[in-house]
């Protein structure tokens, strides 16, 4: 039986803040129905369930890229980055990956990428959820710093409270630089 570690990423499209990227090998007799995309359930379910796969883990690590270095090799270089990151602090064997859509090189075990992964490997959605918790932790911290931006709320994506948040107070160092063009007016 191949032991399979799933990898996927979040937080490619926002304004603000890391690309973090989750890897994890679930327990060989482990499923649970409740594990889906992060992006099909609620963000109390999601906290729930981080508990629940970390403990059901032989392994799991992440990864994270943050803005400025998004902004000088893109979004595409930086989720490949952050996604060898957490692959190389998984401490646990695994014979096979399996990634949401992104093709990876350099990988020390065979890989697959399939479009929706999260919809058909447990290992995948899995790694959705642990990664988007991690985030919104994250983010939630740094609002604490930047309030005025709402990132407890909209975790950096750009919702109109958080565009127009930067229309009025500019950008900070947690901003993409290259995801800003037009919002700035001349500000930055």
């Amino acid at each position: 039986m191949n032991v399979i570690a799933g990898l996927d990423e979040v937080g490619r499209g926002c304004l603000a803040g890391p690309v973090v990227a989750a890897a994890v090998v679930l327990k060989t007799d482990f499923y649970d129905s409740d594990i889906i995309d992060s992006k099909k359930i609620s963000e109390n379910k999601r906290e729930k369930l981080f508990d629940i796969i970390i403990s059901n883990s032989l392994g799991y690590g992440f990864g994270m890229v943050c803005s400025g270095i998004i902004d000088r090799i893109n979004i595409l270089n930086a989720t490949k980055q952050a996604m060898h990151i957490a692959l190389s602090n998984i401490r646990c064997h695994y014979d096979k990956i399996i990634i949401d859509a992104v093709k990876l090189k350099n990988t020390d075990s065979p890989f697959e990428a399939h479009f929706k992964a999260e919809d058909k490997f447990i290992q995948v959605a899995a790694a959705s959820i642990l990664a988007k918790v991690y985030r919104d932790r994250l983010m939630r911290k740094m609002h604490l710093l930047y309030p005025q931006y709402c990132w407890d709320q909209n975790k950096g994506y750009g919702t109109k409270k958080h565009t127009e948040a930067i229309q009025n107070f500019g950008s900070t160092v947690l901003h993409r630089k290259t995801f800003l063009k037009g919002l700035l007016n001349g500000t930055d």
